[in-house]
């Protein structure tokens, strides 16, 4: 039921229903925590689906979570990025690319306009518009496929930073008692 719970949901991991993704947020549903209607870009189309799924009523989207917009995507004004890295790093589905002091870009057909990325910006150089052609944003499965394998690089990150300064640690010790 999670896994298909989970792919009714637009995967945009924008954490506006207040958990740290889709995923997370399907969980919080099925344990009673979460109500069905606290994700604004499934609207009320998605909302109704997800009740239909779990054999509830459909309910209108609340509000207090945010609004129903169309499909959109994040551009950065280029001639004002600094290159501070902050957006690539907000991005659950790494659809920004760039380098440290150098310009960084949105790989459109990647972005899924969940607006993580605006905050973090300090010199308010990304906005947010809607798409010209809805068909272009990344499908559930794409956008799903993408923060899971953002996911595994960042776990793999972490576990290969940890190993590294633990053979430091052991250096250190080793060359300590000699």
């Amino acid at each position: 039921m999670l896994e298909k719970l989970n792919d009714l949901l637009p995967q945009t991991q924008c954490r506006q229903c207040g958990y740290k993704g889709c995923r997370p947020y399907a969980q919080a549903i099925l344990s009673g925590e979460a109500d069905i209607n606290q994700c604004p870009p499934s609207g009320d189309a998605g909302i109704a689906q997800i009740a239909a799924l779990l054999g509830r009523e459909a309910k209108p989207l609340n509000t207090l979570f945010g609004e129903h917009k169309p499909k959109s995507l994040a551009l950065i004004i280029e001639d004002a990025c600094i290159g501070c890295m902050k957006c690539i790093i907000a991005c659950p589905v790494d659809a920004i690319i760039g380098a440290s002091k150098c310009v960084h870009t949105v790989i459109t057909d990647n972005c899924t306009g969940c607006e993580l990325c605006v905050p973090p910006c300090p010199v308010d150089c990304i906005i947010i518009q809607p798409r010209e052609d809805p068909k272009t944003a990344p499908t559930n499965k794409e956008s799903q496929a993408r923060y899971e394998m953002r996911l595994d690089r960042l776990e793999n990150e972490r576990l290969e930073k940890s190993k590294r300064l633990q053979q430091q640690k052991a250096r250190l010790q080793s060359a300590t008692k000699n």
